[in-house]
């Protein structure tokens, strides 16, 4: 039996601003990705949405929009295999929806989650919904390593750590 192929996703990251500024240069160029791939159900059907991704990708670098489900079954059936995928999401709850659906992901860094009514903040780019805190519990028990860090030269802090010190909760 052959070991399975290197998976081509690089980072994942958790950030509601999707593909701006810090994504586009630092993170971008910090890993050598040639692709972006922005998993959300409702970019991707939003062409305008679309659009504005695009133009903010990088040039040289791919772009994929695609709704949870296709994009499990892009990366399950090999889609990008010899590509270096930068994996960004809106919300810990598509993650959870990937690694059910059978997407191997052992590493997310939580980089921006946008406070507002209802949520508590965690950090200071990071405030969370009682949905985000489910989600982020279920992922941290299936072993993924949830990481704190807005810009490739911050310092990467446990993002679980943070959340019990502010939720109390294990």
């Amino acid at each position: 039996m052959t070991d399975p192929a290197p998976s081509p996703i690089i980072h994942v990251r958790i950030d509601d601003r999707l593909i701006h500024g810090q994504v586009a240069t630092m993170w971008t160029n910090q890993l050598g990705a040639t692709r972006i791939m922005v998993v959300d159900d409702k970019a991707s059907a939003d062409q305008v949405l679309k659009m504005s991704l695009r133009m903010a990708t990088p040039t040289g670098v791919a772009l994929s929009v695609l709704d949870t489900s296709r994009a499990a079954e892009r990366i399950l059936a090999g889609a990008y295999t010899g590509q270096r995928v930068f994996l960004i999401v809106k919300n810990p709850r598509t993650l959870t929806a990937l690694v059910r659906a059978g997407v191997l992901v052992t590493k997310v860094n939580v980089g921006n989650l946008t406070f507002s009514e209802g949520k508590t903040k965690v950090a200071s780019t990071v405030a969370v919904s009682p949905e985000d805190v489910e989600a982020f519990t279920e992922l941290s028990g299936l072993g993924v390593d949830l990481t704190l860090q807005l810009i490739p030269n911050n310092p990467i802090e446990d993002f679980m750590a943070a959340l019990h010190k502010v939720t109390g909760r294990r």
